[in-house]
């Protein structure tokens, strides 16, 4: 009773700043009668809000604060929930927000750092580079003269995150509840996606980590630089790394000023993501423009490490498996890998899926390669997985959209070339070394190999549970039996997928017909 209390006078206010901002539209398109609410919430008075309802939903979460901008560029991967446009309006959204005072900053260095600033740093700017919803930014010079740049956690900014995602479950509990038909998109598990990414990036610690393997697997690689850790000088509210610099890559002016070539710079980073996704499994999944800089020497270098993504091989090999469809457009084949993941429930159509898949797919074959979205694909395709009853994977939402803000810087480099086309050879490559006949004897050798490790244990499992069945007389009931082969059915059911799955492979398909 207490929690509902709280969270319904929480929820009061924020109704409050999305009705000054005329941002209560999902909630009218529901429930009609609340647009007399939003009028009553504004006190009579006319909306501050202008734009598209998307921006006016990015005017209000900013003015919620840092969790609530969290949360708006969460939903921006969410077009199947908020549709094409609003995703697009709230993918803009910077948590550029108010900086605290040096002095805070300083104390929580000399915090976490269990002394004297002047003990690590030989200066510290005062002034922040950067202010945003959950640290801000100093550059510094360590005792030992390198050049570093210091990221402090915002004082209170845990306790804030923890009573805003706390009403964030009490309002997708109560939406699955009241709302059957949205428990397909999983609201509940994709606040808890939302919780997990948050609560990692409030340890800087972890970011600390993500960029030090994410340098690692890159290294011997041109195409992106990360800069180093400096671990002496890093804690859980402190992140201190070695400051790069650079032009921001959405400023083509000042790179072709600069002497840089756009397209090579695309190319560069059409490499750096294929690798992250496809070599790696592992990628940056906030590189957006404030995030992504070119040096002087023309190389990429991405800084801020606090979203990071992953995907694990099984969904890498099915991503190729349905590349290999595409080519071929052999939608039935596409339409048959589906089903035999579980990505479609199996009382679906398996014909009506195949003509589906050739609904997309044929006509965008036929348009010239600088004209095609990624965005767009997504959008038909979250009608499809409606269609078919395919559940939200929340976990690979952030590829979703990496994808779409690697599409948009590249349309701003060069809005000619298509930069997924330029990972052409990098995909064709990977597809052979994967999906081709040596991976194929590769997977079953490693498969075999696997299960002869396995049998000394499997057999010495099998003796003791004979002997307890022999000496102990123990018995299974009929029932707990055949529980215990459901669980085995269900355990060996992949999870369900998500439409940017088949959105990537379209798109890559597309580049390499």
């Amino acid at each position: 009773m207490i929690r509902s209390i709280r969270n319904l006078h929480r929820l009061l206010t924020i109704a409050r700043v999305l009705a000054r901002h005329d941002a209560l539209f999902l909630v009218e398109e529901a429930l009609p009668i609340a647009r007399f609410g939003s009028a009553l919430l504004r006190g009579g008075k006319p909306p501050v809000g202008h734009g598209r309802p998307g921006e006016r939903l990015a005017e209000a979460l900013t003015e919620l604060g840092p969790s609530f901008i969290k949360l708006g560029q969460a939903l921006s991967t969410r077009a199947d929930l908020l549709g094409e446009e609003m995703a697009a309006d709230l993918s803009g959204l910077q948590d550029k927000l108010p900086p605290f005072p040096a002095a805070e900053a300083r104390q929580i260095v000399e915090e976490e750092l269990g002394g004297p600033l002047d003990g690590f740093y030989s200066s510290f700017d005062d002034t922040q580079v950067a202010a945003a919803s959950i640290a801000q930014v100093h550059f510094a010079v360590t005792t030992d003269g390198r050049e570093v740049a210091v990221k402090v956690l915002r004082p209170g900014v845990e306790a804030k995150f923890r009573r805003d995602i706390d009403l964030l479950f009490w309002l997708a509990e109560w939406a699955e509840l009241a709302l059957p038909r949205i428990r397909r998109l999983k609201p509940v598990e994709t606040v808890k996606t939302f919780e997990d990414s948050v609560t990692l990036e409030m340890d800087l610690r972890f970011e600390a980590a993500a960029a030090a393997e994410f340098a690692e697997n890159l290294r011997g690689d041109d195409v992106l630089k990360v800069p180093e850790v400096d671990w002496l000088r890093t804690g859980r509210r402190l992140l201190t790394l070695e400051r790069v610099g650079g032009i921001p890559v959405d400023e083509r002016d000042r790179l072709l000023a600069a002497g840089h070539d756009p397209v090579a710079i695309l190319g560069k980073a059409a490499e750096a993501m294929f690798k992250q996704v496809f070599r790696d499994g592992f990628f940056h999944a906030d590189m957006h423009p404030g995030n992504l800089f070119v040096d002087a020497d023309g190389n990429l270098v991405a800084v801020d490490f606090g979203i990071m993504g992953r995907i694990d091989q099984s969904t890498r090999r099915f991503l190729g498996e349905m590349l290999l469809g595409f080519l071929s457009a052999d939608y039935r084949k596409v339409a048959e890998i589906h089903f035999a993941a579980g990505y479609v429930p199996a009382d679906q159509s398996l014909d009506a899926f195949t003509q589906a898949c050739r609904s997309i797919a044929e006509p965008i074959f036929g348009r010239p390669i600088n004209e095609i979205s990624i965005a767009k694909l997504l959008g038909q395709l979250f009608q499809i997985t409606e269609t078919f009853a395919m559940e939200t994977q929340p976990q690979l939402l952030l590829l979703q959209k990496s994808m779409l803000v690697a599409e948009g810087v590249g349309r701003i480099l060069d809005p000619n070339v298509n930069m997924w086309q330029l990972a052409q050879p990098l995909i064709e490559g990977w597809m052979r070394e994967n999906l081709g006949p040596e991976a194929r004897i590769r997977a079953t050798v490693g498969s075999m190999v696997n299960s002869l490790e396995r049998l000394p244990r499997l057999l010495a499992e099998t003796e003791k549970t004979y002997a307890m069945l022999v000496n102990q007389g123990l018995k299974l009931h009929p029932e707990t039996v055949k529980t215990i082969f459901a669980d085995q059915r269900a355990a060996r059911r992949p999870s369900s997928a998500i439409a940017w799955v088949i959105a990537a492979a379209l798109a890559v398909a597309l580049f390499l017909k």
